[in-house]
């Protein structure tokens, strides 16, 4: 039987193990670059292990769950996922799961072990059961692919593990803008055109934060009252070359088209009819952006950043939301508003409450809830209903109110006099 031999190269160590032979020239597998023998070795185990089990019968696993789950973020999800979902996978990982149940085998840990893991959890940590449900995504996602992708383990033990009640775990509060807030942000912001005309975006259409910053105006068609919504962006840790990217929507239910109104028709032609103005005063030192390809070793396009078209040879990207001199800050832009939003107008909400203002308002003025899930991007209607739609206390007294008028009669009216 073959086994892993470790060698060193230089200064780095390579593994290497004895592989089926093709028209009688026998073949290895290797790999250099450990800085330890012992890396090595664990390396070349995990790759032994996958190469003898494609196709045949399960063999434990001496696996521990930390290093699997190493190798399934640089495998899986740094393949499949996007930046902030897997940034967001790595905190859950590093902080919670690795400490508390990472040192044990792979091959040991049981549906018991999972979900007496997320009960404490719940009880240690007072997170918002959203937080915890991406806790839950994280190791069902990495279980089901040790099971099914991999062939690690043999079967799944996070088939069966939820999140227990929750009474004393505190909700993200929504906040829902009142006519009245809309109108003194506006009053306060007055100066402010880009961060009016981005407020306005988002509080007529209800498109995400990302969405909203990553508009051109070759999305925007203004003649017929239609925004094509085809991206998103995000930022990682910057570099000499920025750190705003441009990617694809969160979902492919969110690549979608919304109508728009007169308001936010009349609000986009002043501002990019000002913001052509200004390209003109500012002349040559107005900033463009392009796109720049982002390749991994492979040469393939992984990401495509935002950059500075400094000797215009690449196409402008044309951004909607620019400061007054073209410079693009992607979702900064709307960072100190709220700071003074909320310390000096004393109005506690997120840009992103626009979002659910949006769905709220017009569920409440008679839109089919299936139509108000597609205008926001969302697959399934209970995602709008669950994290969008909120209930207020004027809603609550006009439809109580509403059930006292439909349900009025004369023989009621009499009925309740009570006479004697």
């Amino acid at each position: 039987m073959a086994e892993v031999r470790v060698m060193k190269r230089g200064k780095v160590y390579q593994y290497q193990f004895e592989i089926a032979s093709v028209n009688g020239t026998r073949k290895y597998i290797n790999k250099s670059g450990f800085k330890t023998k012992a890396e090595a070795l664990e390396s070349g185990n995990i790759a032994y292990t996958e190469y003898i089990n494609t196709g045949q019968p399960y063999k434990e696993s001496k696996l521990s769950y930390s290093d699997y789950l190493d190798y399934w973020l640089d495998n899986y999800c740094k393949t499949n996922l996007k930046y902030n979902t897997i940034q967001s996978y790595t905190t859950l990982i590093n902080k919670y799961i690795k400490p508390k149940i990472g040192k044990y085998r792979i091959s040991n840990i049981t549906s018991v072990a999972l979900n007496n893991f997320i009960t404490d959890m719940v009880n240690e940590y007072n997170f918002s059961r959203v937080y915890f449900k991406n806790l839950l995504k994280v190791l069902k996602g990495s279980f089901r692919d040790a099971c099914n992708l991999y062939g690690i383990i043999k079967y799944n033990p996070a088939l069966t593990i939820r999140l227990p009640k929750m009474d004393k775990v505190e909700e993200d509060i929504k906040h829902l803008y009142s006519l009245e807030e809309i109108d003194r942000i506006l009053d306060r912001f007055k100066d402010n055109a880009t961060f009016t005309a981005s407020f306005l975006t988002s509080c007529y259409t209800g498109m995400r934060t990302g969405e909203v910053f990553a508009l051109t105006w070759k999305d925007v068609d203004l003649e017929n009252g239609i925004i094509y919504i085809n991206h998103n962006v995000y930022d990682k840790p910057k570099d000499q070359f920025g750190r705003w990217y441009i990617g694809s929507t969160k979902t492919v239910r969110g690549t979608r088209k919304i109508n728009i109104g007169n308001t936010l028709v009349t609000a986009l032609l002043n501002f990019k009819k000002r913001q052509e103005m200004l390209k003109k005063l500012y002349g040559k030192e107005y900033k463009y952006y392009c796109i720049e390809d982002v390749k991994n070793e492979y040469g393939k396009v992984i990401e495509q950043r935002i950059v500075l078209n400094k000797n215009h040879e690449s196409e402008n990207l044309d951004l909607v939301f620019t400061r007054d001199d073209g410079t693009y800050t992607g979702t900064d832009l709307i960072r100190y508003p709220f700071k003074v939003i909320r310390e000096e107008l004393n109005i506690k909400c997120r840009f992103y409450d626009l979002r659910g203002t949006y769905a709220t308002k017009i569920l409440n003025n008679g839109t089919e809830i299936r139509d108000v899930a597609d205008m926001l991007g969302h697959r399934n209607i209970e995602t709008t209903e669950n994290y969008y739609i909120s209930s207020t206390e004027n809603n609550r007294r006009d439809a109580v109110l509403s059930f006292d008028r439909l349900t009025s009669s004369d023989t009621i009216n009499k009925a309740i006099k009570f006479e004697v």
